[in-house]
């Protein structure tokens, strides 16, 4: 070569330094041929063989919250260890355990093993000469067995010594584990297989100083829906449910999409868009083995916002514990509606029995949906807005104030009660709970008179009774954001006649006493009550305040201004109002009120005292049961508000199969109210009220 000629020969230093440049040179050409020439075919193969995964990876739900900012649902760090199957330590793992279990498969053979010549092998292929079965290699079925077996062996022998590090006992030779790594390495290999969940502070902290030596394991943490209350408002706030389902804004189509979940009922429900916030999304590169290369993360995830609530959770509890402790069989099915009549705001929305939402996150058992889905108790029904039930004597309100308002009812004159009602010859007599005897109207109101009430229907006319009641839009909807509101039923005239026959008297009498078709719900009730306490004022129930991002600053101590919807005026006077006001008061303060009982004197002073005097009405109604012709259940009802002097709060109480309205229903209201006047005293000014339309 001419740079060796030029070289000294001499030099003996500069000629071994250009041989060590020439044996480089040749093997970097070496190795490039061997790279695009040799290997060119597998590159290109293997580059074929890898494909692309879309991963959908779901946004934290938005917390909901108490009007105090109470947590009512939000979520905590969940830790997990997973098992990351492209690991090399634990594909290492699972071939030692394929090439021991081969051994041990070939070792039960007759021969020992050989590998045949290629003369035998041809020779076995013309047919001329067979090779001995002991002596074949294993077949193609077999080894795959063998894989498969051996994986599961590893991850089974890996997550044994992680219980030993953990202190606890893990079983993996049932067959749903093994259903359930089988099914996760043919489906979902890219992606951590999940071995322990939640795991306690101890065992991480086990882990981290242990386990960490264990391939393929790592520790992860991911948000989980809990709702730290319990049971306290469950039906407000609804439950989730696993949803493979994507946004309007969003692909939708993806290979994998880790859990997510949508709101089933309740706020959850109704709120969903808001508290869901926006998945995100991220592409997975993986080999022709299913085994993760690299990832992109093609759009982040965005947390869902907050919602905060009306409701106080102190005073939710408080009425919750008060129907649960009602003295009736167990458990007591009914509802209690507490909401500010000046706003319409709703401070408390209970409904007995209860649920637990915490057991719908991460999946429900079957023992605990087929227990909630009992027909008889019905815990998931809200039977604050949902199913409506015949009002009974508190539709003696609505009755009162059709007639004071078009003058046929005199508060002043006096009626002589027969005791009981019978509108025709063959018609069922209809018994009066007050009694025979002279009434006037705040007497018949206080006892509840039947006779008193119908006989003031029939002087009115249907007609502006149900006038008031539509005012009141019963049989609408109330708009409240659960997603169970129920219309109910008012029965005008042109109802009952495209339903059966033309109105009849005996419509207008089971009208007045709150029976026949007519159906309504407690929040109904509750907004009615509400416009008879406020002047008038027929307001939209409210329950959301607010919705902020989570990572907006919010001051505690501001609350915000909810101002009032008003949904209608009732046609009615004060001094209307005025009567109606001092009826309900001396139900609950005069002897002989249907609610006198429930507050005992001690109960009445102190409530005088404080200027928060109740006023209430009591009912009680039948409901025939489905499928029973003559099988009854009492719908026990007590509405009312306080304080007498200026109202302000509205409670409605609701119980299925009650004594009455006074012994079962009055009670639990009486329970509420000392709640309610202590959070009024602790909040005189925290929140502004105003009247106004839409």
């Amino acid at each position: 070569m001419l740079i060796f000629d030029q070289l000294n020969k001499a030099d003996r230093h500069l000629r071994l330094l250009s041989w060590c440049v020439a044996v480089g040179l040749t093997i970097l050409l070496g190795g490039l041929w061997w790279v695009q020439v040799v290997r060119s075919r597998h590159y290109a193969e293997d580059q074929r063989n890898q494909s692309s995964r879309t991963v959908r990876v779901p946004g934290p739900r938005g917390k909901i919250l108490d009007r105090n900012g109470v947590a009512l649902a939000e979520n905590v760090p969940v830790y997990n260890i997973s098992l990351y199957l492209h690991d090399r330590g634990w594909r290492a793992l699972a071939w030692d355990e394929y090439l021991r279990m081969k051994a041990a498969a070939v070792a039960q053979t007759a021969a020992p093993p050989r590998k045949p010549s290629w003369l035998a092998r041809f020779l076995d292929w013309t047919g001329l000469r067979s090779i001995p079965k002991e002596t074949r290699p294993l077949s193609v079925a077999k080894r795959n067995e063998l894989l498969r077996q051996s994986r599961y062996v590893a991850t089974s022998n890996l997550v044994q010594q992680l219980g030993a590090a953990l202190g606890q006992t893990v079983v993996t030779n049932e067959p749903k584990f093994y259903a359930e790594f089988t099914n996760h390495y043919d489906q979902r290999r890219a992606l951590p297989m999940p071995i322990l969940t939640g795991l306690k502070s101890s065992q991480i902290a086990r882990f981290l100083e242990q386990g960490t030596r264990l391939p393929g394991l790592d520790l992860e943490i991911q948000p989980l829906r809990v709702y730290p209350q319990g049971t306290v408002a469950a039906h407000v706030l609804g439950y989730l449910r696993r949803s493979e389902e994507s946004s309007e804004d969003e692909l939708s189509f993806y290979n994998y999409r880790l859990p997510d979940y949508r709101g089933v009922s309740g706020i959850e429900y109704s709120q969903d868009e808001s508290l869901h916030g926006k998945a995100g999304a991220k592409s997975m590169l993986v080999n022709n083995l299913g085994y993760l290369q690299s990832e992109t993360v093609w759009s982040a995830v965005e947390a869902g916002q907050n919602v905060t609530l009306t409701i106080d959770a102190e005073v939710q509890r408080v009425a919750e514990q008060a129907l649960r402790d009602a003295p009736l069989a167990k458990p007591v099915r009914g509802a209690v509606v507490v909401m500010n009549c000046l706003t319409g705001e709703i401070i408390a929305l209970a409904s007995a029995p209860a649920f637990d939402p915490n057991k719908f996150v991460p999946h429900i058992t079957a023992a605990d949906y087929a227990e909630y889905n009992q027909e008889e108790t019905a815990p998931l029904l809200h039977r604050a807005v949902y199913g409506g039930r015949p009002p009974g004597s508190t539709f003696k309100t609505i009755v009162a104030l059709a007639g004071l308002e078009a003058g046929t009812l005199n508060p002043d004159e006096v009626y002589n009660s027969p005791g009981s009602w019978r509108f025709s010859r063959n018609a069922n007599e209809i018994q009066d709970p007050a009694g025979a005897g002279p009434f006037n109207f705040k007497n018949a109101f206080k006892k509840s008179s039947n006779c008193y009430f119908i006989t003031n229907a029939l002087r009115v006319g249907p007609d502006a009774v149900i006038a008031i009641a539509e005012r009141m839009h019963f049989g609408e909807r109330t708009g409240i954001p659960l997603g169970q509101d129920s219309k109910g039923i008012l029965p005008t005239r042109e109802w009952v006649r495209m339903n059966r026959r033309p109105w009849q008297v005996g419509d207008t009498a089971n009208l007045s006493i709150g029976q026949g078709e007519l159906l309504v719900t407690p929040l109904q009730l509750a907004c009615a009550i509400g416009a008879v306490a406020n002047g008038g004022k027929v307001l939209w129930p409210q329950l959301v305040v607010s919705t902020t991002g989570q990572d907006e600053i919010v001051d505690p101590a501001s609350r915000p201004v909810v101002h009032a919807r008003i949904r209608d005026q009732l046609p009615v006077s004060p001094r209307t109002l005025r009567v109606i006001h001092e009826a309900m008061l001396a139900d609950t303060e005069e002897e002989g009120g249907t609610g006198f009982k429930a507050f005992h004197e001690a109960d009445r002073k102190t409530l005088a005292l404080k200027n928060f005097r109740v006023c209430g009405k009591t009912g009680t109604a039948q409901l025939k049961r489905p499928g029973q012709s003559h099988a009854y259940d009492h719908i026990t009802w007590f509405s009312s508000f306080a304080p007498f002097e200026q109202p302000k709060f509205v409670v409605v109480v609701m119980v299925e199969s009650g004594a009455s309205g006074g012994d079962t229903c009055a009670p639990i209201a009486k329970t509420v109210y000392p709640k309610l006047r202590s959070r009024d005293l602790q909040q005189p000014s925290a929140r502004k009220t105003s009247l106004a339309g839409n």
